[in-house]
C-alpha cells in the first residue's frame, strides 16, 4: 500500500498541540518499537478517539491511528481499521474508504475496513461496499464483509431497526451485527445454534445468532454459558474463513475457559487460514491466566505465517496483562 498517495490529507497542527496524542502516535508509527508496545499505544488512541462527547483529542487520535497504515504489518493495519470503526466518529470514514479502495492492500485489512464502515453506519459508503460485494474479482473475505456491512448500515437506518429492542449486552463493542431482538420468549441455544450453522441464511442473520449466543455466555457463571460456548465452537467447521475468524474474535471477548480446546485446535491447524489462526491466538491471549495457555502460545512464536507470529507476540503481552491484573490493555488508563 502507498498511504502517502491514497490516504486523505491531514493537518498535523492539532496533533502537535496535544503532547499525549503526539507521543502515542510516535510509538504507534515507529517500526522499531516492539509490536506489543505499538498495540498498547493503539488502544490508548482508540480510547481517546471514542470519547463521548468528542474532545480536542478526538480527531488528532483518529489521525494518529490512520497514520500507521504505512506499516508493513498486516496485523497492525487490520487492528487500526477495527479501532477506527469502534471510534464511532465520521472523521474515520475517509481513511477506511481509502484502505478498501486500495487493491494492493492485504485482504485482511480491507475486510476490517469494510466492517468498520458498517460499524460506523455510514450511508455514503453503501455504493462502495456494494461495488466491492458484487465484484467477482474481489477477495471472498472482502465481498462477504461488504455484504454484512451493507446489511448493518441498512438495518441501523431502517425503521424496523430503530424499533427493535435489543437485550442488554455486557460488551461495549460495536458489532458487525446486533444480537437478536429482545422478545417475551428467549430463543433456546439449540435454536440459535441452528441459525448460526445454517449456511443457507444470510451471514448477517447468522452473525445475529452468533452475538446472541455470545451474550448468553456472559457472565461466565450463567447456566447457559458453557452450552453457548460449545454451540459457538461448532462454528469453527463452517466453510467461510470470515465466519470462523469471527467465532474466534467472540471467544476473545468472552475469555471463557470452555473455549480453550477449540481455540488451541484452530491455532494448531496449519491448514487453517492465517486470518482465523491469528484471531485464535489473540483470543488465547485474553485467557492468559488459565493454566497452559502461555505454553501453547509460545510454541507458535516461529510459525511460518507472519500474521500468526505477530499475533502470538501480542497475545503473550495480553497474557502478561491479564496475569498482572492491569485495568486496561493500554499505555494510558481509560478515564
Amino acid at each position: 500500500m502507498s498511504p502517502s498517495a491514497t490516504l486523505p490529507d491531514e493537518s498535523t497542527s492539532s496533533v502537535q498541540a496535544d503532547p499525549a496524542v503526539l507521543a502515542l502516535r510516535k510509538t504507534l508509527t515507529s517500526e522499531t518499537a516492539p509490536l506489543a508496545k505499538r498495540f498498547r499505544a493503539l488502544f490508548s488512541l482508540k480510547h481517546l478517539a471514542a470519547q463521548k462527547p468528542a474532545t480536542t483529542q478526538t480527531v488528532p487520535a483518529i489521525q494518529a491511528i490512520a497514520a500507521a497504515f504505512t506499516s508493513p504489518s498486516a496485523l497492525l493495519k487490520h487492528e487500526l481499521a477495527y479501532c477506527l470503526g469502534q471510534s464511532g466518529k465520521d472523521e474515520a470514514v475517509p481513511f477506511l474508504r481509502a484502505v478498501i479502495e486500495d487493491r494492493q492492500e492485504d485482504a485482511m485489512c480491507r475486510h476490517e475496513a469494510a466492517e468498520a464502515l458498517g460499524a460506523l453506519g455510514d450511508l455514503n459508503s453503501l455504493d462502495l461496499l456494494r461495488h466491492r460485494r458484487d465484484d467477482t474479482q474481489e477477495e471472498e473475505i472482502v465481498r462477504e464483509t461488504c455484504d454484512i456491512a451493507i446489511e448493518r448500515i441498512e438495518w441501523v437506518h431502517s425503521e424496523a431497526g430503530k424499533a427493535e429492542r435489543l437485550k442488554h449486552s455486557d460488551f461495549a463493542s460495536i458489532d458487525p451485527a446486533p444480537p437478536l431482538a429482545e422478545s417475551t420468549t428467549a430463543p433456546s441455544i439449540p435454536t440459535l445454534e441452528h441459525s448460526l450453522l445454517d449456511t443457507s441464511l444470510p451471514l448477517f442473520k447468522r452473525y445475529r445468532a452468533m452475538f446472541a449466543l455470545r451474550d448468553m455466555a456472559s457472565p461466565p457463571d450463567l447456566p447457559t454459558a458453557v452450552p453457548a460456548v460449545q454451540a459457538l465452537a461448532r462454528g469453527f467447521k463452517d466453510p467461510s474463513a470470515l465466519f470462523r475468524h469471527e467465532i474466534a474474535f467472540v471467544f476473545g471477548q468472552l475469555s471463557h475457559p470452555a473455549s480453550i480446546p477449540s481455540l488451541v485446535e484452530t491455532l494448531s491447524d496449519a491448514k487453517e487460514s492465517s486470518m482465523v489462526r491469528h484471531e485464535a491466538a489473540e483470543a488465547l491471549g485474553s485467557l492468559g491466566e488459565e493454566a497452559g495457555v502461555e505454553d501453547v502460545l509460545k510454541k507458535f512464536l516461529d510459525d511460518p505465517e507472519q500474521v500468526v507470529r505477530d499475533s502470538v507476540i501480542v497475545a503473550l503481552d495480553m497474557a502478561e496483562f491479564e496475569r498482572n491484573g492491569e485495568m486496561e490493555y493500554a499505555t494510558i488508563p481509560a478515564e
